[in-house]
């Protein structure tokens, strides 16, 4: 968020006061912030002070960010030349997302069905009755099936009935950012003041703050002050609270306070009416035998089922062909192949690691012996041996050439750490999970 830049101006200014004239000036002043997200700050430099910067002033560099916010992040360098080429990927996407938005969510065009008719049914009687009905109403399920649809729902449907109404809907993410700004700026209480006047709280995503014990720690206080002054609040998560191993135990007791509701995959006649509702949507006429082959092909995501229609749409509108079998097939090809599986990677699994126990890759990767480092470091190797088909010795090169030994002698120790800690064994599961399905 565009915000933090304040931020990253306390942050230079620290690195100024510890460096030399000539050192700042030449290294340390040209960083450019370019965006803080899920705990990495990313900053750009030119590709050659990018090599210098890394091997020499990394260190340097987290410990001011560290000082400034009281919590480790994790920092990544970015050149001119991947700036842009990431900024051509954003507008893109944005792009793509303004496009798929040409329906307000609403509950009269939600479809409803036997996958989703419990978590309808409690978000429609939470926005006739916010903060009397289910409270909190926490809404879980995979991504794409409706979750977002119903926490907008509950929102507009409100906002209708009571235009003054204090409603604020933001993401797990977005609210980690922000107290991260406020902490920045020495300002939290404007922070609690923000977030502690909603009469309706809707948060996507909540899983987002489930490792980061400064956010859990602030929405557990912001979630006691709205539930006291009887104010709605609702959450949505790609898991239930009970699976959200890293999340603190007051914290998801919280959740499981009121009515949890799950989301499952539609059945072939919610998506075929799915696909019916958008086909009217944009005047366009399937057939059955289009209609099915769709319905049959893409199973567990409700976007991709309204993509495909709008890929065949595209089709007749471009190219003048009318809907048949043919463009069905064409408008899902990519779909279908996204929906195979993705190998697990070294790096997905150092990366979850690093991001579950608050160090970098790099960490991991070194030989440093500070104790959650170690830790973090015997994880990984853990779980690369348990989720991939690498040798001990390929193992070990990934962790910086480790002699095989020192892969047996680290799983050996893991073994009997989780033979031991119940908490530990649950994170493990947690991130092999995790590394599984992204």
């Amino acid at each position: 968020m565009d915000s933090f830049a304040d931020v990253w101006a306390l942050i230079k200014e620290d690195l100024k006061n510890q460096s030399t004239e000539v050192v700042y000036k030449i290294w340390l002043e040209p960083l450019e912030f370019i965006e803080f997200k899920e705990d990495t700050l990313v900053l750009g430099i030119s590709e050659f002070k990018k090599q210098i910067i890394v091997s020499k002033f990394k260190g340097v560099i987290e410990q001011a960010c560290e000082k400034v916010l009281g919590f480790k992040v994790n920092v990544c360098y970015r050149s001119p030349a991947q700036e842009q080429e990431e900024n051509e990927k954003s507008e893109a996407s944005s792009k793509n997302s303004r496009a798929g938005a040409d329906y307000d969510y609403t509950f009269d065009n939600f479809i409803i069905g036997p996958s989703n008719r419990f978590a309808h049914a409690a978000a429609l009687n939470v926005a006739h009755s916010p903060g009397k009905a289910y409270n909190p109403l926490f809404i879980y399920g995979h991504s794409g099936l409706g979750k977002t649809h119903l926490l907008c729902a509950i929102m507009n449907y409100v906002k209708e009935q009571n235009p003054n109404a204090n409603i604020i809907y933001t993401s797990g993410e977005h609210f980690t950012n922000e107290l991260v700004y406020y902490i920045g700026n020495h300002n939290t209480h404007a922070f609690h003041e923000k977030y502690r006047s909603a009469d309706l709280l809707l948060v996507d995503d909540i899983q987002f703050i489930s490792k980061k014990e400064a956010t859990q720690e602030e929405f557990f206080h912001t979630f006691n002050a709205l539930i006291d002054a009887g104010k709605q609040i609702v959450l949505s998560s790609d898991r239930p609270p009970k699976e959200m191993m890293t999340l603190e135990e007051r914290v998801r007791s919280r959740f499981e306070s009121g009515l949890i509701a799950d989301i499952q995959p539609p059945n072939l006649e919610t998506r075929m009416a799915i696909i019916k509702r958008k086909s009217d949507d944009l005047d366009i006429e399937l057939s059955d035998e289009v209609i099915t082959y769709l319905a049959e092909n893409i199973k567990k995501n409700i976007r991709q089922l309204e993509g495909a229609v709008k890929k065949i749409k595209a089709y007749q509108d471009v190219e003048g062909t009318k809907p048949n079998i043919a463009n069905a097939k064409r408008a899902i090809s990519d779909i279908i192949n996204d929906n195979q599986p993705l190998p697990v990677t070294v790096e997905n699994i150092i990366g979850e690691v690093a991001r579950t126990f608050n160090v970098t890759a790099a960490d991991i990767r070194s030989d440093k012996r500070n104790a959650n480092i170690s830790l973090a470091r015997q994880v990984a190797i853990y779980i690369v041996h348990e989720v991939t088909s690498l040798s001990l010795k390929a193992i070990g090169e990934e962790f910086g050439n480790k002699h095989h030994s020192t892969v047996i002698y680290s799983l050996k120790e893991m073994e009997e750490k989780l033979r031991d800690n119940v908490q530990l064994k649950a994170t493990v599961d947690d991130i092999i999970k995790n590394v599984n399905e992204n």
